[in-house]
């Protein structure tokens, strides 16, 4: 690609301090284009200067419709990968700004996600937080941990991250059983990421039953672990309250890998105080980031990452180049590629 540096500086801003990799890594793979300016802005800044810019990589940001109206440059409004959660796209569209994800299946973001899932199912069968407490103790043989073998794992959202999940789990020799990554109709939904559920008989084969969401809470009485993948929108959100962990097998284990609010924090509590829930594991939590203090961060049978289960290396390096390609397509004034836009 040609690119005019004679042109005006074409602008990138990253918003808030969360997750600086994503920056470092663009800023690198840029830094024989000055013609790019890659910024950091906190994220109480952002509404005074972001009609300065032509790209916001909204990272944490709630990019709102009255901070959108101030973008009077903004080309694009992307993710540095998949969720899109907190931007007003149909506020964008108004403004005539496009609003992008980064596949997870090109860079490694899924593979990376389905890999922290299995990190957190083996903490949980193996005890993860009781393990120090041994080695202190000087206590050899304990604790008795439990295997992947013969288990049945729920997906609850068989996506990319879902299909990944599912293909790194066979070995294990567990059988799996999935529903759908999106609730909402084609007509109401933006997001391709249930290619992996319709259709593809790669990914077909990887499952042993395939339902729809009507089968959720069967197939939640049935696992020894539910691994939740699903999108989040207003038809999922709060979807794990407490008829679908009481549904569960006392005893189960829950993971969440995907939004913090497809679980109702009260039923998740409740359970876990009560002894129904055998172990919690999460990557995401109702408010990023968490409170190190929470109740539910107390018990045992709880693992937390803070959201860096798609922090990898080999991610991040990839998801950087598609970033800093874009800036570079947007500068020479010619298509987008690499992103899955949504308006």
């Amino acid at each position: 690609m040609t690119v005019d540096s004679a042109k005006p500086v074409t602008r990138v801003l990253f918003c808030g301090p969360y997750f600086p990799a994503s920056q470092d890594y663009t800023r690198e793979y840029l830094k024989s284009h000055p013609f790019i300016e890659v910024d950091v802005i906190p994220l109480d800044d952002v509404p005074d200067v972001i009609e300065n810019y032509d790209i916001c990589v909204v990272k944490t940001l709630k990019l709102t419709s009255d901070i959108i109206a101030r973008a009077k440059k903004l080309k694009l409004i992307m993710q540095y990968g998949v969720g899109l959660e907190g931007v007003d796209v149909s506020a964008a569209t108004r403004h005539g700004i496009k609003v992008a994800r980064i596949p997870s299946n090109g860079t490694g973001n899924a593979s990376s996600c389905a890999e922290m899932a299995i990190y957190l199912m083996l903490g949980l069968l193996r005890k993860q937080n009781e393990i120090p407490v041994a080695v202190r103790q000087k206590n050899l043989g304990s604790p008795i941990g439990d295997s992947l073998l013969g288990k049945t794992v729920f997906i609850l959202g068989f996506g990319n991250m879902g299909a990944q999940l599912a293909k790194r789990l066979r070995p294990f020799d567990v059988k799996i059983l999935a529903t759908k990554r999106s609730w909402l109709s084609p007509s109401k939904s933006s997001c391709t990421s249930d290619e992996a559920y319709n259709g593809n008989v790669t990914h077909d084969v990887l499952v042993d039953e395939k339902g729809s969401h009507e089968d959720v809470l069967k197939f939640a009485s049935r696992a020894d672990i539910v691994v939740c993948c699903l999108a989040m929108n207003s038809e999922t959100a709060g979807i794990v309250d407490k008829v679908f962990i009481s549904s569960m097998k006392k005893g189960a284990h829950l993971i969440n890998m995907s939004r913090g609010g497809l679980f109702n924090y009260d039923a998740v509590l409740h359970h876990l105080k009560s002894g129904h829930l055998g172990g919690l594991g999460m990557d995401v939590a109702w408010t990023e980031p968490f409170d190190p203090d929470d109740p539910i961060l107390k018990f045992p049978n709880v693992i937390y990452t803070p959201h860096i289960a798609a922090v990898t290396e080999s991610n991040y390096r990839i998801t950087s180049k598609v970033v800093g390609d874009v800036a570079l397509q947007l500068h020479a004034g010619t298509a987008l590629t690499g992103l899955e836009f949504v308006n």
